[in-house]
């Protein structure tokens, strides 16, 4: 990583809810953190289409867990980007519907070969990445068809996306991120992460899991959320109009 600030022009004032509405918690284990300012990150990197681009600095932002590239265009505009997995400072990049098969450039699907390994993909033409942007992500394409190309999800999920959509070559970068060790706990604090309690070390006045005597079991059919709404296995997605674009499921 570049040891810069990060570029003034490009930060945004974030503002912090700590899983509050209107004074009461409505999303748990959320509150506190270390202060940030959001990066506006390129997620469609159309602005500048054709024009090669050279990477300034690789940096770190706390709103993400891959690292950010900022780059520069040869008419001296900036950006922040999700960088590739082992993109380099001064490495030059292009965002163009056919361009060379090389990290970081940015294409459309059609003109990408099979086996590729692509991440920040559009699911809707233009619309900006929405796809395999966490840290060490990326999808497989596995085949085109008429209009459509096969994706192999991180998920393991195989799914069609349209083929004009755009698509990053190579890899999210930071993929070493599941091998972090927190130091302490106030880690997680700065992180925004409030302690997490067990249901079975509650009173039954507080959670469907809690009371008993020492060490008990749930003693239900199935776990219940603090709410008493089925959990762990319950099925809830409702049918979407994508569903028709999942060839195959995700592994369970």
């Amino acid at each position: 990583m570049t040891k810069v600030k990060p570029f003034k022009k490009l930060l945004k004032y974030k503002k912090e809810s700590a899983g509050r509405s209107h004074g009461k918690i409505t999303v748990r284990h959320r509150g506190g953190g270390h202060k940030k300012q959001y990066r506006l990150i390129d997620f469609k990197r159309l602005q500048f289409i054709n024009i090669p681009a050279k990477v300034e600095t690789i940096e770190y932002d706390p709103n993400r867990s891959g690292l950010i590239a900022r780059i520069v265009y040869k008419n001296g505009a900036r950006s922040y980007i999700l960088a590739p997995h082992q993109l380099k400072v001064n490495d030059e990049i292009i965002t163009a519907e056919k361009a060379p098969l090389q990290l970081g450039n940015r294409m459309i699907l059609e003109n990408i070969p099979t086996g590729t390994f692509v991440y920040n993909i559009e699911t809707i033409p233009k619309q900006g990445g929405r796809l395999a942007r966490s840290a060490g992500n990326y999808a497989q394409l596995m085949a085109k068809e008429g209009k459509y190309a096969q994706l192999l999800m991180p998920s393991k999920e195989i799914r069609l996306v349209l083929n004009k959509c755009f698509a990053s070559i190579g890899q999210v970068s930071n993929p070493q991120i599941g091998t972090r060790k927190l130091r302490k706990a106030g880690q997680n604090r700065w992180r925004g992460i409030r302690p997490t309690v067990r249901g079975s070390a509650m009173n039954p006045v507080d959670h469907p899991h809690g009371g008993g005597e020492g060490r008990s079991p749930i003693g239900l059919k199935h776990p219940k959320t603090p709410w008493g709404k089925p959990a762990l296995g319950k099925k809830t997605r409702k049918k979407k109009y994508s569903d028709r674009l999942i060839i195959k499921r995700r592994k369970r």
